[in-house]
């Protein structure tokens, strides 16, 4: 049965531009020509991406006013798809693990805040055989594809749905964003992860195309894999692992900060409680208050660019002015702000 209610409107919004401003074919600067945007559905809530494409206007470059979308675009969705790749991942990881039928997945997909159909848990699983079918198979079309480069720029990503299940790994091509290997594994241990790596060189070699760099998340397992199975190849930290890393400090303080914060206000429940069953004007306001308190509490920021401590007494900062400018105006006084 198709999905008959219509989609909720994103809560998470997430900015993507491309790491390198140069053109991976000429080295000039290139131009941030258009947007895109996108909407996935994800594990962890509907996303919207902003996507800043850029193009080369060098018209004696192969790549010329080809689009360079986002790197990290490749990581949250497949291409022209409206549920992310960790979506895809824990629908197969049900039907191939635990054997579930595809009312039971729907079940589960919908018990998690997903909006779909069980048509759409049919697709899901299609795209999830596809996917795993990728193996770099046809050599001619990867060759006219990576002819024009020469090389390419490995980005590798594990995706775990929950733990115990297992972990797709997708290997592909940062310059022109193909998925070079698909593959489901139990563990994430170096060896097995070198092998992976070691199959996409070999084919690679093969066709003549070199490996220039790689980019991940930064796990020891995979920079131990790197180092095994691509000596020499570069390998850098993908710059949003790379940012959340290095603001820890900073959210850790601010997440202290937060708990100091939620002690003060902890007595919400009991004021409202003592409203409660009253129909009067006072209570009506008291009971907005304590509304927009505990709304203000469970109104988390997104780290490391959303620090939710700062938020939290931005907002109860508001609720305390506003309550400031109540009590003066019950009083007959003049609220502070039109002072002076």
């Amino acid at each position: 049965m198709a999905r008959k209610a219509p989609r909720p409107e994103p809560g998470i919004v997430r900015d993507l531009k491309p790491l390198r401003t140069d053109c991976p074919h000429c080295g000039q600067l290139t131009w941030a020509d258009y947007s895109n945007r996108r909407t996935v559905a994800t594990l962890e809530g509907l996303t919207r991406l902003n996507l800043t494409v850029r193009r080369c206007h060098n018209p004696a470059c192969a790549a010329h006013l080809r689009p360079i979308r986002p790197e990290a675009e490749g990581k949250i969705a497949l291409p022209h798809h409206e549920f992310g790749l960790d979506v895809l991942a824990l629908a197969g990881a049900l039907r191939y693990r635990e054997h579930k039928s595809v009312p039971e997945i729907h079940a589960a997909l919908t018990g998690r805040g997903l909006a779909l159909s069980q048509r759409t848990v049919t697709n899901l699983l299609d795209r999830y055989d596809e996917l795993l079918a990728v193996a770099l198979a046809d050599d001619a079309r990867l060759a006219r594809l990576l002819a024009g480069q020469g090389k390419v720029v490995l980005a590798i990503d594990g995706m775990q749905p929950t733990v115990g299940h297992e972990v797709l790994w997708v290997v592909r091509d940062c310059l022109s964003g193909e998925i070079l290997l698909a593959r489901s594994l139990l563990s994430a241990r170096q060896r097995e992860l070198a092998a992976l790596l070691g199959e996409v060189k070999a084919r690679l070699d093969g066709l003549g195309v070199a490996v220039a760099g790689a980019v991940s998340d930064g796990q020891h397992s995979v920079r131990k894999a790197v180092a095994s199975a691509l000596p020499g190849v570069p390998h850098q930290l993908c710059q949003f692992h790379f940012l959340r890393e290095a603001a820890k400090p900073i959210y850790e303080a601010d997440r202290n900060a937060k708990k100091l914060l939620k002690k003060e206000v902890r007595g919400v429940r009991k004021i409202e409680r003592a409203a409660e069953g009253r129909d009067d004007a006072v209570a009506e306001v008291i009971v907005g208050y304590c509304s927009a308190v505990r709304s203000a509490l469970t109104d988390d920021g997104r780290p490391p660019l959303e620090a939710s401590g700062l938020k939290l007494r931005e907002r109860l900062g508001a609720v305390s002015a506003s309550l400031g400018r109540l009590a003066a105006e019950q009083k007959g006084g003049c609220p502070p702000s039109c002072k002076g």
